[in-house]
């Protein structure tokens, strides 16, 4: 299996990335259950039930699930990470933040705190912050762990994440590019995929019904 193609759209640009396999879309358009489930139901025929470790059943209801929570804020783009055998290590999303009339968008280190700020749980360490030049714009990659209570307050669940916030030059707004995960075995691999990823990121002029528009169209 390739890689594969998906977008998010804003008003007059789509934001593009070449998923790598193993990455399944589940974005939502009307965010109910009936829409998440037909969409989990799509995605498990693509697995093959002699290497599944969990049951079709189980799988199911963690896609349906999973495609409902990372839709709650209506992001441009959501997707999650699988293995072969069914389970999910890692969660996707872009999102877009628009400027205000009154409140201009901040700058790439004025960020910085308002990612770390937007995360469920307390920062565990020193995150890993870079400021980087990308193809069609600036942007900042933090890279941290987060320290979440876990239910009825006995010990605590980490978590990982990056976040790169990009600055596309002349736009009204910015793209926020999160990756989480929480198996820490994983971190290696989930921060290579996360960066190739991102390294496919393009942005695309579209018109009013999301068409692409070609150079001299």
């Amino acid at each position: 299996m390739g890689t594969r193609e998906s977008g998010g759209m804003m008003r007059d640009c789509e934001y593009r990335f070449e998923f790598q396999p193993g990455w399944f879309e589940l974005t939502l358009t009307d965010r109910v259950e009936t829409e998440a489930l037909i969409l989990a139901e799509s995605i498990k025929k693509q697995f093959n039930p002699l290497e599944l470790a969990v049951s079709e059943r189980d799988l199911l209801r963690d896609l349906a699930r999973r495609a409902l929570h990372l839709n709650i804020d209506e992001p441009l783009l959501a997707s999650a990470y699988y293995t072969a055998s069914g389970n999910c290590l890692a969660n996707f999303r872009l999102d877009a933040f628009v400027e205000d009339d009154d409140k201009p968008l901040p700058t790439p280190a004025e960020t910085v705190p308002c990612i770390l700020g937007w995360v469920d749980g307390d920062i565990a360490g020193e995150p890993d912050v870079k400021y980087l030049d990308l193809e069609f714009g600036s942007a900042v990659r933090v890279q941290a762990m987060v320290q979440k209570k876990r239910k009825l307050g006995f010990g605590r669940k980490l978590s990982e994440f990056i976040d790169y916030a990009v600055f596309p030059p002349g736009a009204d707004h910015l793209v926020v590019v999160h990756v989480g995960w929480w198996s820490m075995a994983h971190t290696d691999e989930l921060t290579a995929l996360t960066d190739e990823l991102v390294a496919t990121m393009r942005r695309v002029p579209v018109d009013a019904n999301g068409d692409e528009i070609k150079p001299n169209s």
